[in-house]
């Protein structure tokens, strides 16, 4: 599992896609704007593989100042714009919200840490939404999305457990 490709991503200022409409829609939400340094992380996420690390963000906006992309991730993430990938590499990962992507699942090395995203057959995800449909109907609950996230050791580390 090798990372995304890093090269800078280009800010456009204008809200003119559906998914910068969407995304100040969700920071107006939380009294925020989208700001340049919102729109160069948006960028660089949308211009990604798949989840990023901090550098490689940093990469990817080289205008960006880490201390700004912090807290711009950290607010960004609470008005449900961007997900945090949260596992026992050293850095945490990043991507944009499922809701504004496409559901998908994630593969994580155990070894090196890298991020792939991965999406199962339409048949399977609709098997698995029945199984988690009725667990949560026995709980009492509704159930409103799921996440699975695969880990392994990924063909680029050596199988040294």
């Amino acid at each position: 599992m090798s990372g995304p490709g890093i090269a800078s991503v280009p800010v456009v200022m204008a809200a003119t896609t559906e998914l910068d409409r969407v995304v100040t829609d969700r920071l107006e939400r939380h009294e925020l704007r989208y700001t340049s340094g919102r729109r160069a992380i948006v960028a660089a996420l949308r211009a990604a593989d798949g989840p990023i690390t901090l550098p490689d963000l940093l990469d990817l906006a080289p205008t960006l100042p880490q201390s700004s992309a912090y807290r711009n991730l950290a607010l960004m993430e609470e008005a449900g714009v961007v997900r945090r990938v949260v596992h026992r590499a050293d850095y945490a990962h990043f991507e944009l919200a499922e809701e504004l992507t496409e559901h998908h699942h994630h593969m994580i090395c155990e070894s090196c840490g890298s991020v792939q995203d991965f999406t199962l057959p339409a048949k399977v995800e609709r098997t698995l939404d029945a199984a988690f449909r009725e667990i949560a109907e026995q709980a009492g609950a509704t159930e409103t999305s799921h996440l699975i996230d695969l880990f392994v050791v990924c063909g680029d580390c050596p199988a040294d457990r």
